[in-house]
């Protein structure tokens, strides 16, 4: 699991971008033992940006009590997300390219806000998950 990659998506995945280091820990621990899947994702993503440091780039900043991400930090986080360009992607020789199974067109990518909408129901869904949790906890 890279570290830096995690605070930034559980950073930008609060409403305001800022956690207390107790929602942080609580979160990261979440997420290192959720399996494999998430410490591959993790991986891919810094893949995209060698030399991240999240704090001397200046992508979170440290206030009283916890981090909040700055827009610096979301700009790179959507860079990291970003698809791959058709260079990046890998090359389909002229015998593949001919081939009947691939499909004939491509469909549209989602609109924006359907992502928006898709982010701030995994917000929510989040939010109502921490405070089961510590309902439960107490």
């Amino acid at each position: 699991m890279n570290f830096q990659v995690t605070v930034l998506k559980i950073l930008a995945a609060y409403p305001d971008g800022f956690a207390v280091m107790e929602d942080l820990k609580r979160d990261m621990a979440i997420l290192a033992t959720s399996g494999r899947d998430w410490a591959d994702r993790t991986r891919r993503l810094a893949a995209r940006v060698p030399d991240l440091n999240i704090l001397s780039q200046g992508l979170v900043e440290r206030l009283s009590g916890g981090w909040k991400i700055t827009a610096k930090g979301r700009a790179v986080l959507e860079v990291m997300e970003a698809r791959p360009a058709a260079s990046e992607t890998a090359h389909v020789t002229a015998s593949e390219s001919s081939s009947p199974s691939l499909p004939e067109s491509i469909p549209p990518l989602r609109q924006p806000a359907d992502r928006a909408k898709r982010r701030r129901e995994r917000r929510e869904r989040r939010r109502e998950a921490r405070e089961r949790a510590r309902a439960n906890a107490s």
